[in-house]
């Protein structure tokens, strides 16, 4: 059965996706749950195979178990505050660290306040076996970027898989449906961990709504749900 087949539906451990040995002068790129073995590509994690154009495939794993990686982004909640550090939920085994100087052009003399409960989306520095993973509010270079405190908006969990069908390139099709017709603000975690906010609260449930439901729907299922949705507020 040929990958395009399976494209959107469930596959487990052991299924083949892909015969490379039929494709004819075409690269093709594999994600998360899939392995090559000669010509070819099986499933090692269950879940949902999905494609984006132009040749990627990966298996949608559905999981709200989350194992930090360095470089992730991911959306924090504020637990606790020390004279170094802030301790910060990611949904990982163990609580994270943020330095007090993980700012941009972070000192002594300007660290930041954060109340308990406050909503961060930093990035993942480090993160080794057995130790706190230790995070940062600046992206590669330094710069503070996207990286901060979350004010307002609503913040919802969700699992990994659809976390990151949310941050695929090119846009996944639910949120590029919604980005037609609102406006509105987003911000998703590789944690599982979604933040939305709009200019009102009834912008903010619809999109919300619409990102809860499209984790089982293929791309175009995708859309017919989103046009539903907003032939229903209009």
């Amino acid at each position: 059965m040929e990958a395009i087949t399976l494209i959107d539906q469930s596959v487990c451990p052991g299924d083949v996706v892909l015969d490379v040995s039929t494709i004819a002068n075409h690269t093709i790129k594999l994600g998360g749950g899939l392995r090559q073995d000669g010509d070819v590509i099986s499933v090692t994690k269950s879940g949902t195979l999905r494609f984006s154009n132009p040749n990627k495939y990966w298996v949608q794993i559905s999981q709200k178990r989350y194992v930090p990686q360095q470089k992730d982004s991911v959306l924090g909640i504020v637990v606790d505050s020390r004279s170094d550090n802030f301790l910060v939920d990611i949904k990982g085994p163990a609580l994270a660290f943020l330095p007090v100087l993980a700012f941009e052009g972070g000192t002594r003399r300007n660290i930041p306040k954060f109340e308990i409960g406050t909503l961060l989306y930093v990035r993942v520095v480090k993160a080794n076996p057995g130790m706190n993973p230790e995070l940062s509010c600046t992206d590669a270079s330094g710069k503070a970027a996207e990286f901060g405190a979350l004010k307002d908006g609503y913040m919802f969990e969700c699992t990994t898989g659809l976390s990151r069908m949310l941050l695929s390139s090119p846009t996944c099709p639910v949120l590029d449906a919604l980005g037609k017709k609102l406006s509105f603000e987003i911000a998703v975690g590789l944690n599982g961990r979604v933040w939305v906010n709009a200019a009102s609260p009834h912008t903010t449930i619809i999109v919300a709504n619409a990102v809860m439901n499209s984790e089982t729907l293929s791309g175009a299922q995708q859309r017919i749900m989103v046009e539903k949705l907003l032939q229903k507020i209009q």
